[in-house]
């Protein structure tokens, strides 16, 4: 097994807001903000609380820089569906099995959603930011989407506000897993999840009428 290669001073540098980023999101998802100190994230990744100060002035800029941090995801997952293909109903069903994985199956982003509902009064401007910068782009795609398919006739015109909706069983499930922790609502597999999901979304409640 090769040796990991030690890094350099300058390395080690450039690596050190990451590592303070990293070990204030376990922080603050442990503790919440109030309850988050500073020294023992200092002390995850191995520093003086002085030297998390040099990169982040203060606690609330820590938490902003961090909540900024660990939101990239979606903008990387909003450049993925710009490259996606095929009829609106299969791009619509990618879309939405994207925004499963990034946000139901991933701790990472779960936890930051638990972090945004309760900082969200703290922080209304961040909060604010967060949704203008990464969700709400998400949810104008899928606008877009959806009224392309109304145009060529492959969906059936419904509600502007029907994208809402779209993405809410999505939302709950993330919601239920960081209430519950699956103690009292088992998580489905994806696969079921998403079938049951889309024979909803695609077809409805109601029998077919004769």
């Amino acid at each position: 097994m090769a040796a990991q290669k030690k890094l350099t001073r300058a390395e080690q540098k450039a690596l050190r807001p990451i590592q303070i980023l990293d070990a204030a999101f376990e922080e603050f998802v442990r503790n919440g903000f109030a309850g988050a100190r500073v020294d023992d994230i200092a002390d995850r990744v191995g520093v003086t609380k002085g030297t998390v100060y040099v990169y982040f002035e203060t606690k609330e800029k820590l938490f902003e820089a961090m909540i900024s941090h660990f939101s990239v995801p979606f903008q990387e997952l909003l450049e993925i569906t710009a490259g996606l293909s095929g009829s609106a109903t299969d791009r619509l069903m990618s879309i939405l099995g994207l925004l499963y994985d990034q946000i139901a199956e991933d701790r990472t982003t779960r936890e930051l959603t638990r972090l945004v509902i309760s900082e969200g009064q703290r922080f209304p401007d961040l909060i604010d930011r967060h949704h203008d910068e990464f969700i709400a782009p998400i949810i104008a795609r899928i606008d877009a989407l959806i009224e392309e398919g109304v145009a060529s006739g492959e969906f059936r015109k419904i509600p502007v506000e029907f994208s809402d909706l779209v993405v809410a069983p999505i939302l709950t499930t993330t919601v239920l897993r960081l209430i519950f922790d699956d103690r009292r609502v088992p998580t489905p597999s994806k696969d079921a999840f998403m079938r049951a999901y889309f024979d909803l979304l695609f077809n409805g409640l109601l029998a077919e009428r004769r």
